[in-house]
């Protein structure tokens, strides 16, 4: 071969591996804004998630709740270790299919991820505020694992508080899971004061299996069971997951919000019902003996910060 040729033929070489070069950087960049992303915009997953051959069950970072008065949680303010609450959200990733579990309490179209820890401030219909930290969407933290609301089969709220619901909408596409007297008073003509309305508001005509039982098996297999669990909220309920490492759990929802409630035999003031509370604390006690679960509080914030996070998982 002629010596113009060779070096012809080495320039374009060069060239043409140089633009591969390029594109795949900018492909690996584009992934990984996507990734890290929140906002309006929900992350595009990097892979498709693969049922997995046993029942996971991730934790998900949505928040640090900041609360004044403990007072409106029965204690005093030197009865309790920290007065923050841990805002938890969960995905139970079944061979069957995927359960979301509570929400968060900002929506992550009404924030922008930074990098760092950034406050949000919440007004409530009823004039309360509230401060809540936030460092993850839960999208992008769903799009790390290979998920997209789209792919959810069940959503299932413990309660309808605005601290459980701020991403609701967010998974219209799944089959929600929920109690008559929790929905009637989601949708009533003046909700509790206590919820977020536009934050659920998708959920009205969505795709709805009304929970009349006790207990409902959401695969059929008795490894996630929704349990009926009233007084905080009318249609409160709490998740029982029997894994085959960690053994079996009970997500509380707002059964306790604190650790001292429990030790202390304290009840909050905005119970919807009181008595009903402490008669389901009772049957709970009673129900986590029988079958030798785990309660995990998921408000208690030094109780939520020992365990691992998403991307790691339970099973």
């Amino acid at each position: 071969m002629p010596a113009t040729c060779k070096r012809q033929c080495s320039t374009i070489f060069e060239r043409k591996a140089t633009r591969l070069f390029l594109v795949a950087v900018t492909a690996s960049l584009v992934l990984t804004a996507q990734t890290k992303g929140g906002g309006q915009t929900a992350p595009s997953s990097p892979y498709v998630a693969k049922p997995p051959h046993s029942v996971r069950l991730y934790v998900f970072d949505c928040g640090i709740l900041h609360i004044v008065d403990t007072g409106r949680f029965g204690l005093k303010k030197e009865e309790v270790v920290t007065a923050d609450l841990s805002v938890p959200c969960f995905l139970i990733a079944h061979p069957k299919g995927t359960l979301i579990w509570d929400t968060g309490a900002v929506p992550d179209a009404a924030w922008k991820p930074a990098g760092r820890p950034v406050t949000q401030h919440v007004a409530l219909p009823d004039s309360q505020q509230r401060d809540v930290t936030m460092v993850k969407s839960l999208a992008a933290q769903l799009a790390v694992l290979g998920y997209s609301p789209s792919d959810i089969t069940y959503l299932a709220l413990s309660h309808y508080h605005y601290d459980h619901t701020a991403n609701a909408n967010d998974f219209a596409g799944a089959t929600w899971l929920v109690r008559q007297v929790e929905r009637d008073a989601m949708f009533a003509e003046k909700p509790p004061g206590t919820t977020q309305p536009s934050t659920y508001s998708a959920l009205r005509d969505t795709k709805t299996l009304i929970l009349k039982s006790d207990e409902h098996d959401v695969f059929g297999d008795g490894a996630v069971i929704i349990k009926s669990a009233p007084g905080h909220t009318p249609g409160h309920q709490l998740l029982y997951l029997k894994l085959a490492k960690t053994g079996a759990v009970v997500l509380s929802g707002d059964l306790y919000h604190y650790p001292e409630e429990r030790t202390l035999d304290r009840v909050p003031t905005f119970e919807f019902n009181q008595e009903q509370t402490r008669a389901t604390r009772v049957a709970i006690d009673a129900f986590l003996k029988r079958t030798g679960a785990q309660l995990w509080i998921q408000h208690d914030f030094n109780g939520n910060a020992k365990l691992k996070k998403s991307p790691n998982f339970y099973e």
